[in-house]
């Protein structure tokens, strides 16, 4: 096994811990950037060092199509191709059954996709995703999985819990490189408890050195979430990482934090960043907004972002109404450091054992209108 996870301390589930791969070690609970396409929008990796990043993920699906991941493979490796050289996780293609149902026919024997690029067809199999991941050279990487919408109905759940099953095995047995590389499985099972438990059984049954829990935030509400994920996370081993995936929204990682998640990614702090938004703690700022325009204010006050060090409200307003590329890459400098900076403080609060008091008076402070 090529990642050993150590816990240092908790409070109440909360989890405060360290996770060391061949690659370096980052702090748990942390937040992953997401470089789709082996980059960050807007982000070099000396701007997602000085954020304070330690991980960045890169998707299999998108790579395998664009460059290839054996040009990848020949640089030696995504995280060394991208010029980033710290730890790196991929996933495996499974989100992509899910977000591109129409251009994908899911057998038992793997994933049929018509490329979004140019139409060519990309047959995707758990030994498929596997040997593209072993390419891609990450740290970590996902067992091969399928993702059913929030609303499917309890019997379309469990046909993928079967399914997500059988996969989750054939990737285990595809995985060679596990001196380098370790191998997290993925717990589906809808809103439905019952599948829920039965998906992780099997997956737990194999022993990965990590775990997932998938198949949220693809329609549910946030309510749903907590209750998926609360769940869940009780039904997963104490010693080995957890990870939930997708679920961005910093109200709902505080909360899965508080649970005993350990891991999260999404892509809001540079989606939102491209759309003008900016995350505090006192909810989203509207950069467009026309009563920004005379604002000499920072993005946060207390932010120790290179943006909110540098320029104001108002100028901000200024690129983006002007259509300066400098506007989305100030906007995504400040969110991602603001998810790194509210994960540092989560920290914190496990260490000092004062995390249920933090993340109640955090999360209702963000969901307050900005």
């Amino acid at each position: 096994m090529s990642i050993n996870f150590e816990i240092s301390a908790t409070s109440g589930r909360a989890r405060r811990g360290k996770l060391t791969t061949p690659h370096g070690t980052i702090n748990s609970p942390f937040f992953m950037t997401v470089g789709t396409l082996a980059a960050v929008k807007g982000l070099t990796p000396q701007m997602l060092r000085d954020c304070g990043a330690e991980i960045v993920l890169a998707n299999t699906y998108h790579l395998a199509l664009r460059p290839g991941d054996e040009l990848v493979k020949q640089f030696g490796g995504v995280s060394k191709f991208m010029g980033w050289h710290g730890p790196m996780l991929t996933d495996s293609g499974g989100f992509q059954v899910y977000s591109l149902a129409d251009i994908n026919k899911i057998t038992d024997e793997g994933v049929k996709f018509r490329s979004h690029i140019d139409g060519s067809e990309l047959f995707l199999t758990p030994e498929k995703s596997v040997q593209i991941q072993q390419n891609l050279g990450a740290d970590m990487f996902m067992a091969f999985d399928e993702c059913p919408p929030g609303d499917s109905d309890y019997d379309t759940v469990a046909k993928s819990i079967e399914r997500t099953a059988r996969w989750a095995k054939r990737s285990k047995d595809a995985w060679t490189n596990r001196e380098n590389q370790s191998l997290f499985g993925i717990i589906q099972g809808g809103t439905f408890d019952e599948l829920r438990r039965r998906s992780a059984e099997s997956i737990i049954e194999l022993d990965f050195p990590g775990n997932a829990i998938g198949g949220v935030s693809v329609g549910e509400a946030p309510e749903e979430i907590d209750r998926i994920v609360e769940y869940t996370t009780k039904l997963m081993p104490q010693e080995k990482p957890r990870y939930l995936m997708g679920v961005g929204r910093p109200q709902d990682i505080l909360r899965a934090v508080g649970h005993g998640v350990d891991m999260f990614d999404c892509v809001m702090p540079t989606r939102h960043a491209r759309h003008a938004e900016a995350f505090t703690m006192d909810g989203k700022v509207k950069l467009r907004n026309l009563k920004q325009r005379e604002s000499d204010a920072p993005i946060e006050e207390g932010c120790d972002c290179y943006a909110c060090r540098t320029v104001s409200r108002g100028y901000l307003r200024h690129l983006f109404i002007a259509g300066e590329m400098l506007g989305p890459i100030y906007a995504a400098i400040h969110n991602v450091r603001f998810y790194l900076r509210l994960l540092e403080k989560a920290r914190i609060a496990i260490e000092e054992d004062r995390y249920e008091s933090f993340a109640t008076e955090a999360i209702n402070r963000m969901e307050v209108p900005n």
